[in-house]
């Protein structure tokens, strides 16, 4: 068996190579996907890379601990409390101690996310002063880095306002931030608060001086005192999900094709099995062939798959940290489960793609498989058409329980980029029976154009249901991903736009220009003090809930004045008003477990502290944006990030020019309502366009070569079909171009319906909006899908006429007389 199964690999080797070309890259995908998605599970270990020469740092606990039925379960908060005084004092007794302070700078010429610090913690760091000298008096600061030279005046923008200070000195860059130093007591000034205290003493006699409730760090525990500790953790998280998804999308597309391909390349073979049946060979032998030649192409290509997917991964992994997805030193690690995992996925992708064919071919009588052979009588099979009802139900079925049941779900990533596979697979299984309605109807005006291309392309494409629908395959999952993925994103990125435009009634909108920048509190106080102008300082924190006893769900949170909001916003109160918070109440929304308006709930505030709040107000879910309000009481530690101005109805060209003048001087970025909603909600960020071009980049690609591919194949198996018209009187070139032009009919029939299915998800997504009072449009790629359906288009008449070309170059008689 195996001799005669090599012997038909032998002769018909066009199908061959394209079957093995098809899993051999579908497997280099899965691996290479893999091996990416394998790095992102664990972080690289690092020491403490600040206070690396502190023997002991002492701060207040950041995490929230609860008991639970599953064992302690523990949270991160956002802004630990300071350490307190007296705390400080004990520790002093002890010995030698450096206060540490942290606070955020902004200003031209400073790079982002800049820092400040007292230079007396320089010491303890890695840096060492490499020009100029230390700073000594108020209004001069030691740069980190080589950007600023001594003698360079920069304006510096901190909480406690702008004001131009002296770069006297500059230290090496350390690589984990950008800082300022300045001196002890103007550090002391602009931040009171102390975040640690490195003390010279032993870590024993530490701890029992400060008791609970801080932390006692040495060794590499002092990581974290470190700016952003887990930042290399949740760099990871992003990349993750990105590579997840990348992961999933890519491996069903390469599953969807390879058996796709397979499939066909048996199909192909009807005449070739009758042939065996009418010369004695027994249903089973005939499986056990195909299996045989399946399992030979399988090892060989997934093999190849694999050693394609090691060279790949790493030149994914470097251009992901070119592009400012992943951190810089994102590297592929030594796993090679993701190899294993992909070779015998191939071995059993390629198995599955002839299961069904197989069973055909070894059922059918001679004679019934040599007449098959001429024409498809029978487009599908009664299995193909239980499995497809099955997995078009089903999620068609999920995706209405979803929006029934939960509207939020459908804007989730993983749903609305897992839900348009079911509908894939579901209208490929299909798509033999759905082919050919859909091919008479496009061709209804070219087949009654003057000449006969047309309307032979029209009953060509009809007849041969099988090649169709396996030519089309790659295109309806170009198109229904590429629609489906980047339409979806920017519905929901314009959804959240309109959203906030609805809710921000505010003419001015103040920032400190950054993302996580902190506002300058002596701009709050100036626009405070101008006449008429009502102030809304936000400022953002967290929550921490135990969620059904088992769970610390952390939620962002802004912390207000309910009377100062409430006059430049519109928020969507469902139950309760916004104006009854106090300190002893919270705003929730519609996805907290309690969302009864006086009901009372335990949480954990942004410093640690537990509280228990009765629900003031309840809030719509939204997109999703719509978070937990409280008072600034209860957000202690965090600073202002954003200012809502309301001006007044007499006199608001002169409020608008002291609030003007206001923020120049604290270097505060001061934008209109319209203007700030286009400059913080984007359709989508660069890092997710990126994302999903990548993703979407490495999809269509391959299903481009599979477009290519099977065309390859489908047309190397015509060639008696193209001789037949030559020896009518076609020309050559009138031959090409039919083929031409039954190409651009299937990628019509599979644009049309991978259309559709991506119809059903963005009608999905707008009706989901819908169910949570977001109506917004629905934004349809065109450009994306012009340019994809445009490339299919161009691959396929390529991928067709070329073949094609080769073989009209013998003469027609010979071609007749081939067998096949």
């Amino acid at each position: 068996m195996l001799k005669l199964a090599l012997q038909g690999m032998r002769t018909r080797w066009v199908t061959f190579i394209g079957s093995f070309i098809a899993l051999a890259l579908g497997v280099g995908l899965i691996a290479t996907t893999g091996l990416a998605l394998a790095a992102t599970f664990s972080a690289p270990d690092r020491g403490p890379e600040r206070l690396v020469k502190a023997p002991v740092v002492v701060k207040t606990s950041g995490l929230v601990r609860a008991d639970t039925p599953i064992g302690e379960r523990t949270q991160t908060i956002p802004h630990p409390a300071p350490v307190p005084a007296a705390v400080t004092a004990k520790l002093a007794a002890l010995g030698r101690t450096v206060e540490d302070r942290t606070f955020s700078v902004s200003g031209p010429g400073l790079g982002e996310d800049t820092v400040g610090h007292p230079w007396s913690v320089a010491a303890l760091t890695p840096y060492t002063l490499t020009a100029g000298r230390a700073p000594s008096a108020p209004g001069e600061v030691v740069a980190t880095g080589d950007a600023l030279r001594p003698g360079t005046r920069v304006q510096a923008a901190t909480a406690r306002g702008s004001e131009q200070v002296t770069v006297v000195g500059t230290v090496a860059s350390a690589g984990f931030e950008n800082a300022l130093f300045f001196t002890d007591a103007e550090a002391a000034r602009i931040s009171p608060d102390v975040d640690a205290v490195a003390v010279h003493a032993p870590a024993g006699r530490v701890e029992a001086a400060v008791g609970a409730g801080f932390d006692v760090l040495t060794g590499d525990e002092r990581r974290r005192a470190d700016p952003d500790p887990d930042r290399d953790e949740e760099a990871l998280v992003s990349v993750n999900a990105l590579l997840g998804t990348a992961a999933g999308v890519t491996g069903f597309v390469s599953v969807f094709v390879v058996a796709s391909t397979f499939s066909f390349a048996v199909a192909q073979r009807r005449r070739e099995f009758g042939l065996l049946r009418t010369a004695g060979a027994t249903p089973a032998q005939v499986r056990r062939m195909v299996f045989t030649e399946a399992f030979v192409i399988g090892v060989l290509a997934s093999a190849a798959g694999c050693w394609l997917g090691a060279a790949g991964a790493p030149r994914l992994a470097a251009w992901m940290a070119d592009a400012g997805i992943a951190p810089s030193w994102f590297r592929i690690g030594e796993q090679t489960w993701p190899l294993h995992t992909a070779f015998w996925t191939g071995l059993f992708v390629a198995l599955s793609g002839v299961v069904v064919s197989s069973w055909r071919a070894g059922r059918v009588g001679p004679t019934e498989a040599l007449r098959e052979s001429a024409i498809d009588s029978r487009a599908m099979p009664v299995s193909r058409w239980l499995i497809g009802g099955a997995v078009l139900a089903t999620g068609l079925g999920l995706l209405s329980l979803a929006l029934l049941d939960s509207p939020g779900d459908v804007l989730k990533r993983k749903t609305y980029i897992t839900q348009p596979m079911l509908l894939i697979v579901g209208f490929a299984l299909f798509a033999p029976v759905l082919v050919k309605p859909l091919t008479r109807l496009l061709t209804w005006l070219p087949a009654r154009l003057p000449g006969a291309t047309g309307m032979l392309a029209r009953e060509n494409a009809s007849a041969g249901v099988r090649r169709t629908a396996a030519v089309a395959a790659p295109v309806i999952i170009t198109v229904a991903l590429a629609a489906s993925l980047m339409g979806t994103t920017a519905t929901i990125s314009e959804a959240k736009a309109d959203e906030a435009r609805e809710q921000i009634t505010a003419e001015l909108v103040a920032t400190a220009g950054g993302e996580g920048r902190a506002l300058p509190e002596e701009f709050v106080r100036r626009a405070g003090a101008v006449p008429g102008v009502t102030v809304s300082a936000i400022r953002s924190t967290g929550v921490t809930v135990l969620e059904e006893g088992v769970a610390l769900v952390k939620s962002e949170a802004k912390a207000v004045d309910p009377a100062a909001h409430a006059a430049v916003s519109h928020l969507p109160v469902v139950a309760g008003r916004l104006a009854d918070l106090d300190d002893d109440s919270i705003v929730v929304n519609e996805e907290w477990l309690t969302t009864k308006v006086g009901d009372r709930v335990s949480v954990w505030l942004g410093d640690g502290r537990k509280a228990d709040l009765r629900i003031a107000a309840v809030l719509s879910t939204g997109t999703g944006s719509n978070g937990v309000y409280l008072t600034e009481r209860n957000a202690a530690g965090a600073p202002v990030d954003r200012v809502d101005l309301a001006l007044p109805q007499d006199g608001a060209d002169t409020a608008a020019a002291a609030l003007g003048a206001a923020a120049k001087a604290t270097g505060v970025q001061l934008l209109t309502g319209d203007r700030w909603v286009e400059v913080h909600y984007p359709r989508s960020s660069e890092n997710t366009r990126l994302g999903l071009w990548m993703i979407l980049g490495i999809a269509l690609i391959y299903t481009g070569i599979a477009l290519a591919n099977t065309l390859m194949m489908a047309t190397s198996d015509r060639v008696r079909d193209l001789a037949s018209l030559r020896l009518t009187g076609a020309t050559k070139g009138q031959v090409l171009r039919l083929v031409g032009v039954e190409a651009l009919v299937v990628v019509a029939v599979g644009a049309v319906l991978g259309a559709v299915i991506a119809g059903v998800n963005l009608l999905a997504v707008w009706s989901a909006l819908g169910l949570l009072d977001v109506w917004s449009d629905v934004v349809v790629p065109w450009g994306t899908v012009a340019a994809v359906i445009g490339a299919s288009a161009l691959l396929a008449t390529v991928a067709s006429v070329l073949p094609a070309s080769f073989a009209l170059r013998v003469r027609p008689v010979e071609l007749a007389g081939m067998r096949e």
